[in-house]
């Protein structure tokens, strides 16, 4: 598996399925099952038992889908793009290190 180029707090809009063209946050990223959880897209219900977090009943929630189905949303034009990382050299202490910064590929901007 590659590595996901998309993080917890992005932007981001779906792809495909019956959330097509919705844009939300992304909350949380499950890089081993390659799977990100976004803000108001595929909520499913869930009979939940009455336990020791309270009440039981019908509760809707966000679930995962698959990092493929999502893109970046790009901050200069608000539309999806492809992220591309660019690497740079920064000077902190005397100290050079190298550093990976994430670029949009629609305009060539720092994410």
């Amino acid at each position: 598996m590659g590595k996901m180029k998309i993080k917890k707090g992005d932007t981001v809009q779906v792809l495909t399925g019956k959330d097509k063209a919705k844009q939300g946050k992304v909350i949380a990223v499950d890089t081993e099952n390659q799977r990100v959880t976004v803000e108001g897209v595929n909520r499913v219900t869930r009979h939940v038992k009455p336990g020791t977090r309270g009440t039981g009943g019908l509760v809707v929630q966000e679930a995962p889908i698959h990092v493929s189905n999502v893109a970046v949303i790009d901050p200069t034009d608000k539309k999806p793009t492809r992220v591309k990382t660019r690497e740079e050299q920064v000077e902190r202490d005397g100290r050079t290190k190298t550093t990976r910064v994430r670029v949009s590929a629609r305009s060539g901007k720092d994410i």
